[in-house]
């Protein structure tokens, strides 16, 4: 797309979707962008740090913007998506970042519209939310997956990919089904994790000085995304239960073998079956993150 003149429209003013408009306004890929929040007050502080330049409902919105980028929970965005498609004008884009992808592909799959619409995940976050957390270089060098690429138009797919590498991202393609299936395991079920330690510490140990003095590196890091926002996790955890049901249920295994080890006293057990786990040093050490 011809970024001259680029109108962004980004509804929900978060982390991910302050941080894309810091980004493109940056890059010279959006001349105006226009924001919407369904909270007032991260609108005015979207406005006021000047990560958005207007602040308008959301039909004027769509009727202004270029290119629409869908930044909110997931359990919202199906209905919002279905009446952007609805509205949507001729070679408008419509940009869905969220964190599961095969219900609303769904839901859209037979819309005569649907050739506007890319279903993409930016891999990209903090345990931070808010237009206060978002900063420009949230997405350098990570994955943007691309859902159903063959689904969305040209014209369409390509502003996805000018998009994805301007704000400093790689593509790999999925179908939505596959997506979902594998960032359950993958990203869904580390912040269970994460909720599950933090909520397990706060139980067993009311101390919270004990918990501040005595808590090293490696529980700080293993509970940080404890610190996410429910609001947005909540909608993930049920829009992909299916997914995260499977997961969940081959980690609680895991744990009881663990149990049962440490139960046992065998030391040689735990050290075969964390000797195994340890390859995952190998699978992460060829990120081109590291």
């Amino acid at each position: 797309m011809e970024s001259k003149g680029t109108v962004v429209g980004i509804v929900g003013l978060g982390l991910i979707g302050g941080s894309t408009a810091i980004k493109l306004k940056e890059a010279g890929f959006a001349t105006t962008i226009v924001g919407v929040d369904n909270s007032a007050k991260n609108e005015a502080k979207a406005l006021e740090l000047g990560i958005i330049d207007e602040r308008l409902p959301l039909a004027k919105m769509q009727h202004k913007a270029d290119v629409i980028i869908i930044a909110i929970p997931v359990n919202a965005s199906k209905n919002l998506l279905l009446g952007l498609l609805d509205n949507a004008q001729k070679n408008q884009v419509i940009i869905d970042f969220g964190s599961t992808k095969a219900r609303i592909a769904e839901a859209v799959k037979s819309h005569p519209n649907r050739p506007n619409y890319v279903a993409c995940h930016p891999i990209a976050g903090t345990e931070n939310s808010g237009p206060m957390a978002a900063f420009s270089a949230l997405f350098n060098e990570k994955v943007n997956i691309i859902c159903d690429k063959n689904l969305a138009s040209t014209k369409a797919l390509e502003t996805a990919l000018e998009i994805t590498a301007l704000l400093g991202m790689r593509p790999k393609f999925m179908n939505s089904k596959a997506h979902d299936r594998h960032i359950a395991y993958v990203s869904h079920l580390s912040h269970i994790s994460s909720f599950t330690l933090g909520q397990t510490v706060l139980e067993v140990e009311p101390d919270e000085e004990n918990i501040f003095d005595m808590a090293g590196s490696g529980f700080e890091s293993t509970v940080r995304l404890a610190k996410s926002s429910p609001t947005m996790w909540a909608p993930i955890f049920t829009e992909n239960s299916e997914n995260i049901i499977e997961v969940l249920s081959a980690y609680i295994a895991n744990l009881e073998k663990y149990k049962l080890m440490i139960e046992e006293g065998n030391e040689i057990a735990l050290q075969e079956a964390m000797k195994q786990t340890n390859r995952i040093r190998n699978v992460l050490d060829k990120s081109p993150n590291n």
